[in-house]
């Protein structure tokens, strides 16, 4: 195994520490792990909606300093870095919810050469993906979990507009909520009074289950430590380390883990025990905290006093040879080694002493003050030829002078130089720019369904050029009718495929191929990068085009995704007007239609846990359920047992209607009403007035009575 020592930070807080300190280090023999909380930071991490990274010029210094790599959520970020730094290291982040062998493929493809999957692949699923890509892994092995999918949740930008695309999540999961069945808060809670914390998970430790994931082909290990205190870094490094050392001495046989070693990282934090998370079952209640954090209890004094004195207040300091030679009527000479790095710089005349001469202590003592630097003298040899006198002040200088010199060329190992920046912006030829503009004379309306309810009133919709049914929602033996259905009513007709595609949707889509294939649909509406990829090894020849979950934050984004070759891009939920504005003007750059939700409850979590079987069990069978929060709002889930995973809902369903004009400003090829859990009554009335108000111009009654404009105005952190 190779000892690599990195560290992650957004690259504002990288900017901070190189202007503060400039300096990097890249100490050796340390432990292969990626916290989020170190300083010491060779690695930056990109997070999507950070748009100004996406321009080289801001990783230009970093990488000139010697920068390794960047963790990159965003794949506008991505071909930009790939351009503009094509030596530095591209690592695929969690946020992109690389889920399968797809998607880790295609993004190997556009130069990655490290993914950071979703925390919740198992230990097979990692190995599969190791084995047919042979990439770096590195995965999340301590620490806080997070209930959603990574770069799926929008729970914390919807309700206090903090994003979690943005590194800002407010962590709303971890508060309570009471469960009922059905669509209303009525009758009886599913939940006891002490059991209502159903989103929040135990804390992730790996201790005992460790070989098993080395083994798998992880290469680095991830310590989730946003927020936490330098104190529990250096805990938890601490004890993995030892446990990575004790397993490539003695190997799989020899590994054993001390439960004392358990205790004191529940010492350093305990949200009501560890579950070793996702990597041996697909999900479970034993994950769940349910209960609320403990109490608080004495704290282990004993353990913080060490961690303190020897990791947090301590000063990490690099040892140095030092060889010091004075001459009476030579220049002082101070040779400084450190590694591979050996600098010499010379000083003051040494004058003949008149009354004291220079001795070896007072010398040395005075050499030794190397507090204001970040080394100490392992070894320092002193030789004095003669009666020398050298004033204190010439001594301090030599020393000062020595240590500048060696941190200038210790760092110009790594130091280099950016080549003229290509362009990092892709132009487009003028003919195309000219052809993309006003691609769309006006815009037509959409109807995302997932209960089969809502079908004939989107049938009946003249207005309604182009229906979605979800492939959950749908049975595949009725697929084949109801494209027919769409196209007597001259409609075209899609598939909507899972939020999340794995085993569960391999197998469902491969025990239904000929129904997938044969139903005649126009396309199908991919939610994933693996469902891309997936429809491309396995041949599959239909048109596909992208939903909100694929991201096209920015032009770079838009860009990369019309290459793929869909038929249109959904705007992502999270973009305000002005931002959608500058996307839009991408897509008709690029001449790909660009699609706006301006209905629906959005998919604020897809998670692979289950209320449903954290609370009663698996029915294996697709339910709905209303989660309270503590104002009172009703939150709804749905669970989706064909692809095990659940959905929790925003309360409030977005409606941009009354905002017809800054609507029609996006020119959009075509506007989406996504109904998820609406009767047959809500969604007719509702798809009359949007058809009515947008399609023919006429005033009508706004159709909904609560509703949340989203981040249209307002924006998001």
């Amino acid at each position: 195994m190779r000892s690599i020592w990195e560290a992650a930070v957004l690259v504002p807080e990288l900017m901070h520490r190189m202007q503060q300190e400039k300096k990097w280090w890249k100490p050796s023999g340390m432990p292969i792990f990626t916290a989020a909380v170190i300083h010491d930071s060779i690695l930056a991490s990109l997070s999507a909606q950070f748009k100004y990274v996406a321009r080289a010029f801001t990783l230009k210094p970093y990488y000139e300093a010697g920068l390794d790599g960047v963790i990159v959520q965003d794949l506008g970020a991505l071909q930009v870095m790939k351009r503009a730094f094509p030596v530095m290291e591209l690592h695929a982040s969690t946020q992109m919810t690389v889920t399968s062998v797809y998607s880790a493929k295609m993004l190997k493809e556009m130069g990655c050469c490290r993914v950071v999957p979703a925390r919740e692949l198992s230990l097979e699923e990692i190995s599969r993906i190791y084995k047919e890509t042979g990439m770096d892994f590195e995965t999340f092995d301590h620490g806080a979990l997070c209930y959603c999918y990574s770069g799926q949740c929008l729970m914390s930008s919807l309700i206090g507009g903090r994003s979690g695309n943005r590194g800002r999540c407010a962590q709303p999961c971890r508060l309570p909520y009471r469960v009922w069945e059905g669509d209303k808060a009525e009758g009886k809670s599913l939940n006891k009074e002490n059991q209502k914390f159903v989103l929040s998970l135990k804390d992730l430790c790996t201790l005992d289950i460790l070989p098993e994931i080395l083994e798998a082909g992880v290469y680095s290990l991830k310590i989730e430590g946003r927020m936490k205190s330098p104190r529990y870094t250096a805990g938890v490094v601490r004890i993995y380390r030892k446990y990575l050392d004790l397993y490539e001495t003695y190997g799989k046989d020899g590994y054993y883990v001390d439960p004392e070693d358990k205790k004191e990282l529940l010492d350093l934090f305990d949200r009501g025990g560890f579950t070793s998370g996702y990597y041996e079952k697909h999900n479970g209640k034993d994950m769940v905290a349910l209960k609320e954090k403990p109490e608080f209890r004495e704290g282990n004094q004993k353990l913080f006093d060490f961690l303190d004195a020897n990791y947090v207040e301590k000063e990490k300091k690099e040892p140095v040879v030092g060889k010091a030679v004075f001459e009476e009527g030579k220049p002082a000479v101070l040779e400084l080694t450190q590694g591979n790095v050996t600098v010499k710089v010379e000083g003051q005349i040494c004058q003949s002493a008149q009354n004291q001469p220079a001795t070896e202590e007072k010398v040395r003592k005075q050499l030794n003050k190397t507090g204001a630097t970040s080394f100490y003298f392992e070894q320092l040899d002193i030789e004095l030829k003669g009666n020398i006198f050298l004033p204190v002040q010439a001594l301090n200088e030599l020393r000062r002078e020595g240590f500048e010199k060696l941190t200038e060329k210790i760092l110009a190992q790594w130091e280099r130089k950016a080549e003229s920046l290509v362009q990092t912006e892709q132009e487009l030829p003028a003919d195309v720019q000219s052809a993309s503009k006003n691609i769309h004379s006006f815009a037509f309306l959409t109807a995302s369904l997932e209960e089969e309810c809502q079908l004939e009133p989107a049938l009946s919709c003249d207005a309604v050029k182009r229906i979605y049914i979800d492939a959950d929602g749908f049975k595949p033996d009725q697929w084949g009718k109801i494209v027919k259905q769409c196209e007597a009513k001259g409609k075209e007709c899609f598939l909507t495929l899972p939020h999340i595609f794995r085993t569960h949707a391999m197998k469902f889509f491969s025990k239904n191929r000929k129904n997938l294939e044969n139903a005649g649909f126009t396309g199908v509406l991919a939610r994933t990068l693996e469902e891309v990829s997936w429809l491309k090894e396995e041949k599959i020849e239909l048109p596909f085009a992208l939903d909100a979950s694929v991201y096209a934050w920015n032009r770079e984004a838009v860009h990369t995704l019309k290459e793929m070759g869909p038929e249109f891009i959904t705007m992502p939920w999270e973009l305000n007007s002005r931002e959608l504005k500058a996307v839009a003007k991408a897509c008709e750059r690029d001449g790909i239609p660009g699609e706006l939700v301006i209905y629906g409850h959005a998919p604020m979590m897809v998670s692979a846990q289950c209320v449903v079987k954290t609370l009663k069990g698996c029915t294996a069978k697709r339910e709905h359920l209303i989660m309270k929060d503590r104002t009172g709002a009703g939150l709804p889930l749905k669970a989706h047992c064909n692809f095990c995973y659940n959905t929790i809902l925003n309360p409030l369903p977005l409606s941009l209607f009354g905002n017809e004009e800054a609507v029609r400003e996006l020119n959009m090829a075509s506007l989406r009403l996504s109904f998820t859990r609406e009767g047959k009554e809500e969604t007719q009335k509702i798809l009359e007035a949007f058809a009515a108000s947008f399609i023919e111009g006429r005033e009508i009654v706004e159709p909904v009575k609560d509703f949340t404009r989203g981040h249209f105005r307002r924006g998001v952190e």
